[in-house]
């Protein structure tokens, strides 16, 4: 048990061992390398905290986080559901499906400002398009992955479609959306902050910008730190929740 803790914070330590190494092995060739050092951005870290501006960047990206993750599912599954039941409509659409998701999200960037304009806009886009594959992937899998004869029992009990998807499916794939949402949070983060320097005015994105051009190398990197903490962060409460609900529901959505 104790082993469990201790080697994360062995790993850490070698890491920040390294990361204070190699900012000191710097300091003769690249000066500036020492506002990158441990000590000085821990410090810039704790002033940031503390003080009020950072949380608004921050509360400006999770607004942007949770509305490009709600287009997500709200496109990702039902696309998902259509293609695990429709053989017609999965064989048309999936070699399409698969050649966009290849494509990386940030080279819709240039399209997505002329098209939607500065602001808020083309971040929504650039977010939700990035989460809409993973979500679907894992939809159309979950339904592959229904026992068939549950569907044979709605189709003998007279179930509509739309009961058959709302009172049998839904409930049946609910883990694997919830591994989809998981994944799909976690690209979101990556994207988010390129897809921040889109000509908005907040946002970690634009914070990283900001210190960049104020020469605040310090703060940079104490910002890099804190998207990884609150990327941690998001991805640990999908992992709990979607442990909850695996420990929470039936196996059989039926009952």
């Amino acid at each position: 048990m104790l082993g469990r803790f201790l080697w994360p914070v062995a790993g850490f330590a070698i890491a920040l061992l390294l990361w204070a190494w190699g900012a000191k092995g710097l300091e003769e060739s690249t000066p500036i390398a020492a506002m990158f050092a441990p000590m000085e951005t821990f410090e810039a870290l704790r002033a940031m905290v503390l003080g009020p501006d950072i949380w608004v960047h921050v509360a400006t990206s999770l607004k942007r986080v949770a509305v490009g993750l709600g287009f997500a599912i709200l496109f990702g599954v039902p696309l998902g559901i259509l293609v695990g039941m429709s053989k017609a409509f999965s064989q048309a659409s999936t070699p399409l499906f698969q050649l966009l998701r290849m494509v990386s999200p940030l080279s819709w960037m240039p399209l997505a400002v002329m098209v939607l304009g500065v602001g808020d806009a083309p971040v929504y886009f650039l977010l939700a398009f990035a989460a809409v594959w993973p979500l679907m992937l894992s939809t159309a899998a979950g339904v592959a992955q229904l026992d068939p004869n549950w569907m044979l029992l709605a189709r003998s009990l007279s179930a509509t479609k739309w009961e058959v998807i709302w009172r049998l499916v839904l409930p049946g794939i609910t883990a694997q959306i919830l591994t989809g949402v998981r994944l799909a949070i976690g690209i979101i983060w990556i994207v988010l902050v390129p897809a921040e320097m889109l000509g908005v005015s907040a946002g970690l994105g634009y914070f990283i910008l900001d210190t960049r051009d104020r020469l605040a190398y310090s703060e940079l990197t104490a910002a890099i730190i804190l998207i990884g903490l609150l990327g941690y962060a998001l991805d640990y409460a999908a992992r709990f929740v979607h442990a909850r609900w695996l420990h929470s529901v039936p196996s059989d959505p039926l009952r």
